[in-house]
């Protein structure tokens, strides 16, 4: 009888467990559903596209990594700027170059395309490297993006990228260069690649402390007019990014920095057949991110709202 007795209080007390068990379940189970409905929501936004999109976000707190092509090799148009920036700061904080130096600028070394350097003088000024580093970044200047890849070497911009891992991200021609354009030669990297660049950078991994507080502070510096994934944030939401524009193609990677919670966004569209509507669809992406990203952030474990 006693024999009886503990078996059926043994019973008792696994079954208790179990259903203990299926009552915390849901906690973990509940967060990983508003994960699948955005990576639901972005497989059906890349598949409705009209071209070709990549996306890839990557949680900084959580190391959760969403991806959608995002091993594609797609052209970066500016985007690729900030393994020029990258290039420069290494070689700047090895003493390779002086960022304080001054360049003259020429006529001849005129880019067109974004920028305000080509209507400058010829030879009537002179720009510091620092400086040449905030025209490309924050106006997008193909005049100083060129000047900079003079001065550090494209050969070097990618043997950089190779030795730190980045073996898609690749420098092939300087800006405005319509006949290289003509036979296929783009600028390209990857959703999974760019995304990890921004991440690593933000971690102090490419850059002494000094140099990678001055690549985020030229990142986040208000653009020349509002970025596609900008115009998915909040107004007064910080960003650290660098966009890109040719016919057919819209991208942008960059670090979202909401302080709770901050994140990499890479989106990039190629083939798109209408522009505007490439940076319609980049913009919907960050909004879409945002939104479950901010929740992850002011939510507890059960998913109720906190201050």
């Amino acid at each position: 009888m006693n024999r009886r007795l503990l078996v059926i209080g043994v019973l008792i007390w696994t079954l208790a467990g179990a259903e203990l068990a299926q009552a915390q379940a849901p906690v973990d189970a509940r967060a990983a559903e508003l994960r699948a409905k955005l990576g639901r929501d972005l497989n059906q936004m890349v598949a409705q596209f009209d071209g070709v999109m990549a996306i890839a976000v990557k949680d900084l707190v959580t190391n959760d990594l969403l991806a959608v092509n995002a091993d594609l090799l797609m052209p970066q148009a500016s985007s690729i700027k900030v393994a020029v920036l990258v290039e420069l700061l290494r070689q700047a904080q090895a003493g390779k170059v002086r960022l304080e130096d001054r360049v003259e600028i020429r006529k001849a070394q005129f880019a067109g395309g974004s920028g305000v350097l080509q209507d400058f003088g010829d030879g009537t000024s002179a720009v510091s490297v620092r400086d040449l580093a905030a025209l490309m970044i924050v106006v997008s200047d193909n005049t100083a993006t060129n000047l900079l890849i003079d001065r550090v070497g494209q050969v070097q911009v990618n043997t950089t990228m190779q030795s730190l891992g980045f073996e898609r991200t690749r420098l092939m021609r300087k800006m405005i260069q319509p006949e290289e354009e003509k036979r296929g030669v783009e600028n390209v990297s990857t959703a999974r690649e760019m995304t990890r660049l921004y991440e690593h950078l933000y971690e102090g991994k490419l850059l002494d402390p000094q140099h990678t507080a001055l690549a985020m502070e030229l990142l986040k510096n208000e653009k020349y007019e509002p970025t596609p994934i900008g115009r998915g944030l909040p107004a007064g939401m910080a960003l650290a990014s660098k966009p890109g524009s040719l016919g057919g193609v819209r991208c942008e990677s960059g670090i979202v920095l909401q302080e709770e919670h901050p994140y990499v966004l890479s989106v990039m569209t190629t083939y798109a057949s209408d522009d505007g509507a490439a940076e319609r669809a980049i913009a919907e992406v960050s909004r879409r991110v945002y939104g479950y990203e901010e929740r992850l952030a002011h939510s507890n474990v059960h998913g109720v709202r906190i201050p």
